[in-house]
């Protein structure tokens, strides 16, 4: 009787092993829990007058869930507060660091500098609710809030393509103190100035500041 053929081995299934550095991805239910999270803490920021009456109590009951599901995910109110700071502010930062012009590195200083002003005033008057809450998180100083230094870099940079213009990191503070929450929230809130009226007199006082542009080199030569 002829010996009968073993059956061959289904093939294995082929494992694709995590990118480097990166961990396990997020369940499904963590990454919904995050997102609840971040559009509860969201709203009640500006539900409220004052974001430091907010606490994390408040927000895992919003979101529906528990109290060390929000401590576990973002370490404190204040890494909550960043983390939604910056899932708001993502596509800003992302044209500024590696998009088109205007808002992107190539762009001259001139058009770069107000272009970069206007995207953070805007996102301000857009979102003063998180900007207040964030700055407030900086042990009363918005210039220790984390995500000062970046947007003083990124100006600083620009403005030091600018040949005759001194101090571009002082230039750089005093640029960003134009668009603090506070200063847009009194303007707004208290002096009744539209996002109309506040647009052009940013670009008018950068303007000033930064001088007139070069002109193209055909004119000069002309």
């Amino acid at each position: 009787m002829p010996e009968r053929t073993p059956p061959t081995p289904p093939p294995a299934r082929p494992t694709t092993p995590p990118p480097s550095g990166a961990g396990p991805r997020p369940r499904a239910d963590a990454a919904r829990n995050r997102e609840a999270v971040l559009a509860a803490a969201d709203r009640l920021f500006a539900e409220h007058e004052s974001p430091g009456t907010v606490t994390m109590a408040d927000i895992a009951a919003a979101a529906g869930v528990g109290k060390a599901t929000l401590f576990r995910g973002f370490g404190d109110r204040t890494g909550l507060i960043r983390a939604l700071h910056e899932t708001r502010l993502a596509p800003i930062r992302q044209a500024a660091e590696d998009g088109p012009p205007p808002l992107g590195p190539t762009t001259p200083p001139h058009e770069r500098v107000p272009a970069l002003l206007d995207a953070l005033l805007c996102f301000k008057l857009d979102h003063r609710h998180l900007a207040l809450a964030l700055e407030g998180t900086g042990h009363d100083s918005p210039y220790s809030a984390g995500h000062y230094p970046h947007w003083h870099t990124t100006l600083r940079t620009a403005l030091e393509q600018i040949p005759d213009l001194p101090t571009p990191d002082f230039t750089a503070h005093a640029l960003l103190a134009a668009t603090r929450a506070d200063l847009v929230e009194h303007l707004t809130g208290h002096e009744g100035l539209t996002r109309e009226q506040l647009r052009p007199r940013l670009a008018e006082f950068t303007a000033r500041i930064l001088g007139p542009a070069p002109r193209p080199r055909e004119n000069r030569e002309a």
